[in-house]
Order: C-alpha cells, then structure tokens, then sequence
C-alpha cells in the first residue's frame, strides 16, 4: 500500500459557518442538488452524523466509481474542522487502505474563508 500526501487552499466569499454548515453539516442533502450531474445521494447508513458514522457516497450511472463509503473521525463545530476516512470504494483502487482528510475552514480577513484540505 502506497503513502500520498497533499495539502490544498481553496479561498472561498463565504464565512467559514456558512460553509461548514453547508459541505459539511447539510452535506447529505445539500451536494447532491448542487451536483446532480455527480453526485446521486449522499446516505448516513450508520450512526447519526457524528464521529464513528458511515456516509456513502452513490454516484450518477456512468461514473468511475460507483459508490464510496467515509467514516467521520472528527466533526467540530466550533472550529470548523471535519476529518474523515475514505474507507471503501473503487477511489481506493488497490493501492490504499484508506485516505485520511481533514478539512478546516478559517476566517479571513475580508470575512470569507479559506478553507484548507489535507490528504493523506
């Protein structure tokens, strides 16, 4: 199994609860509506949405990869920070086991947010 590491900022106009509240919290309901032409559903198939639960991603016909299953690790309101592991679905290949993100949305200065996304 492989080790991939990469680090990315995305500047954003929108303040970091806004967004986190919005690709994270709402995430289910709110992605595939924005990317219907990506993303089919977006299903909690256990637990409640806090750390320890399992998110299947179900992608449109046609896709590379059908489906792909995320384990929240970490979910923190009050810091805007959500770390989760891609645990299962052909993303994986056969090369990882699981690829780890954590993605924190900060406050910037002209009251947007850079949010910041680690892969490993």
């Amino acid at each position: 199994m492989g080790v991939y590491t990469d680090t990315n900022e995305y500047p954003s106009p929108i303040s970091p609860s806004r967004l986190f509240k919005a690709l994270v919290v709402d995430a289910h309901d709110l992605i595939p509506k924005l990317l219907p032409h990506a993303v089919k559903s977006i299903e909690i198939i256990q637990g409640n949405g806090g750390p320890g639960s399992i998110k299947q991603f179900n992608f449109v016909e046609g896709s590379q990869v059908k489906s792909v299953k995320n384990r929240i690790n970490e979910i923190d309101e009050d810091t805007f920070t959500y770390n989760y592991s891609l645990i299962e679905g052909q993303a994986l290949k056969d090369k990882f086991a699981s690829i780890a993100h954590e993605i924190k949305f900060e406050a910037a200065p002209d009251g947007g947010s850079p949010w910041v996304v680690e892969v490993e």
